[in-house]
């Protein structure tokens, strides 16, 4: 069986927001910005990519769940989410996918509570304060080692 040429894109809640909320954090750039650019980026490696954003706790599990049938791994900006949620980190663990965990900001230089995150530990990748072409970087890292292309 041919391994999945897919990645799941997960943005958390709020995400639907960009573009328009804090721009002086998040920059310009919207939420389709952010989509075609992964998509782009893993087009460019023979990928797909299947985008999920929700400001619903459930759906995104939801969809994680489902990634176990025809995905190689996810990438997930969990916004919010990231601080607070054992649920999430739980099903990203479960799904046993290649995780790439992306923020937009440097979490690390805001407030304190930002500075946890319950995905870390099962993400393989962290793309941390590039912006939004921290997606398009996230999406390259995560298809080499989907592909056993990483440096070791």
């Amino acid at each position: 069986m041919t391994a999945p040429r897919r990645l799941l894109l997960v943005n958390g809640p709020n995400l639907n927001l960009l573009g328009t909320r804090e721009p002086q954090i998040y920059g310009t750039e919207t939420l389709a910005d952010v989509v075609r650019l992964a998509t782009d980026a893993a087009a460019r490696r023979g990928f797909e990519v299947r985008a999920v954003q929700s400001n619903h706790e459930g759906v995104l599990l939801d969809a994680i769940h489902d990634a176990r049938q025809d995905c190689a791994g996810i990438v997930i900006n969990p916004g919010g989410l990231t601080h607070t949620s054992v649920v999430l980190r739980d099903a990203l663990s479960g799904v046993a996918l290649p995780v790439a965990e992306v923020h937009i900001s440097d979490v690390m230089a805001r407030e304190e509570f930002r500075h946890h995150s319950y995905v870390a530990d099962v993400a393989v990748v962290h793309v941390i304060g590039e912006g939004v072409p921290g997606y398009a970087t996230a999406v390259a890292r995560l298809i080499d080692i989907v592909t056993g292309q990483a440096e070791g």
